[in-house]
């Protein structure tokens, strides 16, 4: 049975039973609503944008898909010959995913003790699990409990400061926020609809920043608009 705070594993559901075209719909406390396209769930790797693309070429060794939701980019890993385990706190994602075959788990990344990974795999703006930037090096510290000497974090997110920019080029950001990629979500589909949590947008400056001072040589490694993808190798 679903859990009514469960809206991705309720979109899965729908769209297992062959009903297409619905959107999650996400609230934020900072701008209008936005949706996701649940198919866009379900996209192959062809349809896949270029940053993902490109942080399934950098894999390597044993992998952890942190947040995987339908499991998309596993399976392509997994069709190349990679060892992969994912994580989830989508009940309903994980199943899905246990239905096809992938070595899934309802687990919080922040209660993980230890693991033996060679790439975390954080997609969809993955280091979003931080939160706020106050705990973007708690997080990083978190991941690189997880990894092997040498091992890396491959992670994309945005630089959102053009939601607050004027036509002068001025920022308009409240003072009194810590920063201004520090956001607040809900995700609600038809009936299920989650709790409102943390979501953090880092600039790459500041994700090279923090990560460096953890052991990390982090590289950008491609830019789309004001998207970007970075990886952090931890140093042997």
């Amino acid at each position: 049975m679903l859990k009514e705070n469960d809206a991705f594993g309720a979109a899965i559901a729908d769209y297992e039973n062959g009903i297409h075209g619905e959107n999650i719909i996400v609230h934020s406390d900072i701008c209008e609503d936005d949706v996701i396209p649940v198919d866009w769930l379900f996209r192959t790797e062809n349809q896949m944008p270029e940053i993902e693309k490109k942080a399934l070429e950098l894999c390597k060794g044993k992998v952890l898909d942190i947040g995987a939701c339908t499991g998309v980019h596993a399976e392509a890993l997994i069709l190349k010959g990679f060892e992969v385990e994912t994580i989830d706190v989508s009940p309903g994602a994980v199943a899905f995913q246990q239905k096809l075959g992938i070595h899934a788990k309802e687990q919080d990344f922040f209660e993980m003790t230890g693991g033996d990974y060679d790439t975390l795999l954080m997609m969809m703006n993955g280091i979003g699990i931080a939160g706020r930037l106050s705990e973007l090096e708690n997080t990083l510290f978190q991941a690189k409990k997880l990894l092997n000497p040498g091992g890396q974090i491959l992670c994309d997110s945005t630089d959102i400061k053009y939601l607050f920019e004027d036509e002068e080029g001025g920022m308009w950001v409240d003072l009194s926020t810590e920063y201004y990629g520090n956001f607040q979500f809900q995700m609600e589909y038809k009936d299920a609809k989650s709790e409102w949590f943390d979501w953090l947008y880092v600039d790459f400056e500041n994700l090279k920043q923090t990560a460096s001072k953890l052991g990390f040589d982090v590289e950008l490694v491609l830019e789309d608009g004001q998207s970007y993808l970075a990886k952090l190798t931890l140093n042997a």
